[in-house]
């Protein structure tokens, strides 16, 4: 009788220990939430000369006939702390690159967060590196993680000053800034940079983009 009560027991406070951790883990998997809704580019705005355009499901970031064209699509919510989740490719030519703007001033085309690269290796704009006025992380440096003319996948976390970069699965750039500066911090958009080429006409395609706030 004792030793049942003691199995019950046993078996009772592990139950309680574990529905919490289970149900902390389902809030998790539930807070993802979808930012472009595959059809148009609402809870998007353009800042620039670049233009943008969904097709198929896919957002088009590109010149579209003039090389000199150049600007950012960002989100039309801000956001701090979170992890934040996008598809992309690239087009092969040139020395230009993209790029993910975090925390950004939602006024402005230029950077004013922090930078995490999207380009090419060969031309020295590193693929999941991390920038600001020059570079913290060179991230997939040897351009060896990402996929040539595929899409290829990035997740980014940003918690205050720590910064790290997922390519294709795989860590490319862990920063963490000592003594970030406020500007920095402060909670802003997500922009998009438009990838652009010396006489050619660039683009750079996103899709399948989520985010989880802290």
């Amino acid at each position: 009788m004792q030793r049942s009560l003691r199995i019950m027991l046993i078996m009772l406070a592990a139950l309680a220990f574990a529905s919490p951790m289970r149900a902390e883990d389902a809030k998790k998997d539930t807070a993802w939430r979808t930012l472009f809704n595959g059809k148009d580019l609402t809870g998007f705005k353009a800042i620039g000369s670049a233009m943008w355009k969904v097709e198929d499901g896919v957002i088009i970031g590109g010149q579209f006939g003039d090389p000199k064209r150049s600007g950012l699509l960002t989100t039309t919510e801000s956001f701090k702390d979170f992890e934040f989740y996008v598809e992309f490719m690239i087009d092969e030519h040139g020395k230009y690159n993209s790029g993910v703007y975090l925390r950004n001033d939602p006024n402005t085309a230029r950077r004013t967060g922090y930078q995490v690269n999207i380009g090419r290796g060969v031309a020295g704009e590193y693929c999941g590196g991390i920038h600001t006025a020059d570079w913290l992380d060179k991230g997939d440096e040897k351009d060896k993680v990402r996929k040539p003319r595929e899409w290829n996948t990035m997740k980014i976390t940003a918690k205050g000053g720590h910064i790290t970069v997922v390519l294709n699965g795989k860590k490319v750039a862990d920063y963490k800034d000592e003594k970030p500066e406020p500007k920095l911090l402060q909670k802003g958009v997500i922009g998009f940079q438009t990838y652009g080429a010396d006489g050619h006409d660039g683009w750079v395609k996103l899709r399948e983009m989520k985010i989880r706030e802290y």
